[in-house]
């Protein structure tokens, strides 16, 4: 399908999107994350996979300092303070990309905010904690309000939507609508349907499948599919493939932006997954041409 394009503004920044898939390179600073637990709570590690991440390609870095895995607990915001911090500090003004931190709760976004990240992504799309919208406008930052049911800790107990896509799009809506209640403008707003975030596995492919329904909302689109739950297979790169196939769906249904884990490699598959998406609309934009042209030429004499 053909993507509309918005002009995303950040901070001072505008960020093209709809031209080509935005790719945000996924940093976690958590002991316990589903993939990489553990692996970068180290600012000085953090700091050198946030480089490698921008340089492989990403064209934004998400950095999460709380796991949102099924069946994760939650942290209090001193603790999430006390991972992130350093690492932002680490970063600030190291990269050219923009830094979007992942966070439920205003206080750790108003840290981060301070310490010059451009985004906040809020898992819990203002459920938790809505004075993080009015943190986010504050800061003339930009927002991402992912959807989510429940708490990673009740997700195995919740029985299935009933009509995914009309629950998704009409409680993205409302988030949406509280956001711009305090302030914040559309303009700096994306969605994100959240996949895994309580939704049982197999409905997942039906969101993906069904994404296109969202353009009611006339906001941006971020989907990330990267290492889920649902995809998991039974090796490492089983499941790299998996995503991939994943993040190729996505893009093919209108995502804006897609959320990976492995950069270098879901390069590669968002480059080929655009090629096939232009020349779909280029085909269909051919087909309607022709379509009007000979209608025009058929009439009374």
């Amino acid at each position: 399908m053909a993507r509309k394009h918005f002009e995303w503004k950040v901070r001072d920044r505008l960020i093209q999107l709809g031209e080509r898939t935005l790719i945000i390179g996924v940093l976690n600073v958590t002991p316990d994350s589903f993939s990489d637990g553990g692996k970068y709570q180290d600012p000085d590690r953090a700091f050198a996979r946030a480089v490698e991440l921008e340089e492989e390609g990403a064209d934004l870095i998400d950095i999460g300092a709380e796991s949102t895995r099924p069946g994760s607990v939650r942290i209090s915001e001193a603790e999430e303070l006390r991972r992130l911090v350093p690492v932002l500090k680490r970063l600030r003004n190291k990269l050219t990309v923009p830094i979007c931190v992942d966070t439920y709760k205003s206080g750790v976004a108003e840290k981060a905010l301070e310490l010059g990240v451009d985004i906040i992504n809020d898992p819990s799309g203002l459920t938790i904690d809505p004075e993080l919208a009015r943190a986010a406008r504050q800061a003339d930052a930009g927002l991402i309000i992912n959807h989510m049911r429940g708490m990673p800790e009740t997700w195995a107990k919740l029985p299935p939507l009933k009509n995914p896509l009309a629950t998704i799009a009409s409680e993205l809506e409302a988030s949406v609508h509280r956001a711009v209640g305090v302030g914040v403008e559309r303009r700096r707003i994306v969605i994100d349907p959240g996949l895994g975030f309580g939704k049982r596995k197999e409905q997942n492919s039906e969101i993906l499948a069904r994404l296109d329904e969202l353009t009611r909302l006339d906001l941006p689109v971020l989907v990330g599919p990267s290492r889920k739950h649902f995809l998991a297979r039974e090796s490492a790169l089983e499941t790299e493939f998996a995503s991939a196939a994943a993040v190729a769906a996505a893009i093919l249904y209108g995502a804006h932006l897609v959320r990976v884990h492995d950069v270098k490699a879901m390069k590669a598959v968002v480059e080929v997954a655009d090629e096939i998406a232009r020349a779909r609309t280029d085909a269909v934009a051919t087909v309607v041409g022709i379509a009007g042209s000979s209608a025009s030429r058929v009439g009374p004499r």
